[in-house]
């Protein structure tokens, strides 16, 4: 029904406009550390929020879709810990003081809704006009689970990335930071400071998760709407959820592997969709009981390393 109907995406997208001005000319107008406590509310804000879109899809167009975007949503706020990890990374390796994060993130995410929007388009495009590309997809999400299982560490190097190191040459870039501006005047030529080089690689990182995250939503439906909606609604909550998981992000030791399994399971549910189709439900209870084993997990280990 939304898919061919425009007023939903129109009234949706307006919803994700005015929230983000409301955050960044209101909330954050003044650049400020952002607390735990504020990260805390703000990312129960966003989880209430795509609760309530996710009961407004009930009303409005059944339990199928609401249990899709559900289970859509929980793979995609699962996924986007890659993200903290690699946000930490970035933020550590070009010294960004603790006050300016929260304007790159917004800025960061602004320009990842842009890019997951044009590539669930060409998503759905590719899976109505050659559905076998769903085999693709799904062979592509075993290959990135095992990858993911297997490989313990997360590594950035920001100066071996070849768009970070094209622009370097392009545009001259001031030595330090000054304050949260991306470009400043000097001598009357523009430079960059160091926080767009920060931007930039923020923004390409989550390219190449969005190549990850993108095919296994489809795994779960190919509703244009539902993929997108879930999609950014977990791209949303996404600032707050690192300013509260930053400094202990490390100590869920088995997310990774969880996540893995997750990336896996999902790939084959693809691979096996018109042989044995799997049912949103039993996708939901099978994704919730390996995060919660992970979660778990990771908590009893981390006691036990502060015990001894």
């Amino acid at each position: 029904m939304f898919a061919n109907n425009l007023w939903p995406w129109i009234g949706f997208t307006a919803f994700v406009l005015a929230m983000l001005a409301l955050d960044l000319a209101v909330f954050h107008r003044k650049v400020h550390t952002v607390s735990l406590k504020e990260a805390s509310i703000w990312s129960g804000v966003w989880i209430a929020l795509a609760l309530l879109f996710n009961a407004g899809l009930y009303l409005l167009r059944g339990p199928m879709p609401a249990l899709q975007f559900f289970t859509g949503y929980l793979i995609e706020k699962s996924l986007s810990v890659d993200n903290i990890f690699v946000f930490t990374l970035l933020f550590t390796y070009f010294k960004v003081p603790a006050a300016y994060q929260h304007r790159v993130l917004f800025w960061g995410i602004l320009g990842a809704l842009l890019m997951r929007g044009m590539l669930i388009a060409v998503g759905v495009v590719l899976l109505e006009e050659v559905h076998w590309i769903i085999y693709l997809f799904g062979a592509f999400l075993i290959f990135t689970g095992v990858r993911m299982g297997l490989k313990r560490e997360t590594e950035v190097h920001p100066d071996k990335n070849p768009f970070i190191r094209f622009v370097r040459r392009l545009i001259p870039i001031t030595a330090d930071y000054a304050g949260e501006r991306f470009f400043v005047r000097q001598a009357g030529r523009l430079l960059a400071t160091p926080l767009f080089l920060v931007l930039l690689a923020i923004e390409s990182a989550d390219l190449v998760f969005a190549v990850d995250s993108i095919p296994a939503i489809f795994g779960v439906t190919q509703d244009p709407f539902i993929v997108y909606t879930s999609n950014v609604f977990a791209i949303l909550g996404l600032r707050s959820l690192y300013f509260v998981f930053a400094n202990i992000i490390d100590k869920f030791y088995y997310l990774k592997p969880g996540l893995a399994v997750i990336l896996t399971y999902v790939g084959v549910k693809m691979l096996l969709a018109d042989i044995y189709p799997i049912s949103p439900l039993t996708s939901l209870a099978i994704i919730v009981g390996v995060l919660t084993i992970a979660i778990i997990a990771s908590v009893i280990r981390a006691r036990r390393e502060e015990v001894t």
